[in-house]
C-alpha cells in the first residue's frame, strides 16, 4: 500500500511528465553545504565579471528555506530545448536555447500548472516556481536530485539526453521522498576544456564566467576587449561550444515543445542578413526571443565586433 508521501511523489512525477518535463527529480530542501564554499571562492575571484547579481541574496541562493516559507521539498525539472532544425552554417550564430520562445515565460507558465494541479489534488500546499531568475542553484539541486552531475564544463549531464535543456524548480511545503545524486561520468575526458575559443574552463569543474562568449556577448554591456578579437568563433549571442563537443550531446533528441520551434527567417539569415539588419526587422523576428535580452544595440555591437 502507498504511504502519502511515496503517493504524492508519484503523482507529482507523472504531471511533470504530462507537461512535457525531461525528467523531475526531488530533494529535501535545507542548506547546500558543499556548494557553499565553492560559490563563495568563485565570487571571491570575480569569475563573475561585472555578474553584480550573483554575489546578491548570497545566503538565499544556498538555502530554499529562505526562499519558501517552511520548505521541505525542491522539485527539480528538466526541459529539453535540443532543436531539430539549425542555423545556417556560413553565418553568425546563436545558441540553440534561443532558437524559440523565451524559455522564462514557457518555464513558467508549465510549472504554474504543475503547483495548480498539486494544489488542486494534494491539498493547501505552498510553494514558488523558479527559472533562473531567482537566487537558486538551478544544476546543484538538479544534480543533487539525482537529474545528471555537474561536468567539466560546469553544465548539468545526463547519459541519456546530454546537456541541451532547462533547468527550473518547484520549492514547496510538502514532504515528499527524495532522490539521491548519481555518479560523474566525465571521466578523463576534456573536450569541452580544449574546444572552449577563450579558455573560460580554468580548470576541470571550474568556469570563469568572465571569460565566457555568454558572458561578453549577453551579459556585458560596455564594449567587448580588444583582446578577445577573433577569438568568438561566430558567436553572436551566447556560445555551446562546450555543448556541441560533449561527447554525451550524441545523445541529444530533439525536443517537442511548439514553443521552441525556430524562427524560420533567423535560421535561413546570412552573415549579410546579420550585418545589414534593422532595427525593426530585428523586433519583427526576435519578437519573444532570449535574443531581445541584448537589446538591437547590444546585437549591433557584436556583430560589429566579429566582422571587423
Amino acid at each position: 500500500m502507498f504511504n502519502n508521501k511515496e503517493k504524492h511523489t508519484q503523482f507529482i512525477k507523472s504531471e511533470a511528465k504530462r507537461l512535457g518535463f525531461l525528467s523531475c527529480g526531488i530533494s529535501k530542501a535545507g542548506f547546500l553545504e558543499k556548494d557553499a564554499p565553492r560559490l563563495e571562492k568563485w565570487l571571491n575571484k570575480q569569475m563573475n565579471g561585472q555578474m553584480s547579481y550573483m554575489e546578491n541574496n548570497f545566503d538565499k541562493r544556498l538555502n530554499p528555506t529562505l526562499l519558501v516559507d517552511d520548505a521541505k521539498s525542491v522539485v527539480s525539472l528538466l526541459l529539453n530545448y535540443y532543436p531539430s532544425e539549425f542555423q545556417n552554417e556560413e553565418s553568425y550564430k546563436i545558441s540553440k536555447y534561443a532558437y524559440g520562445q523565451d524559455y522564462h515565460f514557457v518555464i513558467k507558465d508549465k510549472l504554474k500548472e504543475l503547483l495548480f494541479s498539486i494544489q488542486s489534488n494534494i491539498g493547501e500546499v505552498s510553494g514558488r516556481a523558479f527559472v533562473d531568475s531567482a537566487p537558486v542553484l538551478d544544476k546543484a539541486w538538479a544534480a543533487k536530485s539525482g537529474l545528471g552531475w555537474i561536468g567539466k564544463n560546469g553544465n548539468l549531464l545526463t547519459q541519456k539526453v546530454g546537456s541541451f535543456y532547462f533547468i527550473a524548480e518547484l520549492i514547496i511545503d510538502l514532504d515528499l521522498e527524495y532522490d539521491h545524486a548519481t555518479t560523474d561520468h566525465c571521466g578523463s575526458c576534456t573536450a569541452c576544456i580544449d574546444a572552449c575559443p577563450t579558455n573560460a574552463i580554468v580548470a576541470p569543474y571550474v568556469v570563469d564566467g568572465s571569460k565566457c562568449i555568454s558572458y561578453f556577448t549577453i551579459e556585458l554591456k560596455e564594449n567587448i576587449p580588444q583582446e578577445m578579437k577573433g577569438k568568438f568563433d561566430n558567436w553572436a549571442f551566447g556560445c555551446d561550444v562546450c555543448q556541441d563537443v560533449c561527447p554525451w550531446n550524441r545523445f541529444s533528441k530533439a525536443h517537442n515543445e511548439p514553443l521552441f520551434t525556430p524562427n524560420k527567417e533567423m535560421l535561413s539569415m546570412s552573415k549579410k542578413d546579420w550585418t545589414e539588419i534593422t532595427e525593426n526587422t530585428f523586433n519583427l523576428v526576435f519578437k519573444n526571443s532570449p535574443v531581445k535580452r541584448t537589446k538591437y544595440s547590444g546585437i549591433r555591437r557584436n556583430i560589429d565586433f566579429l566582422k571587423e
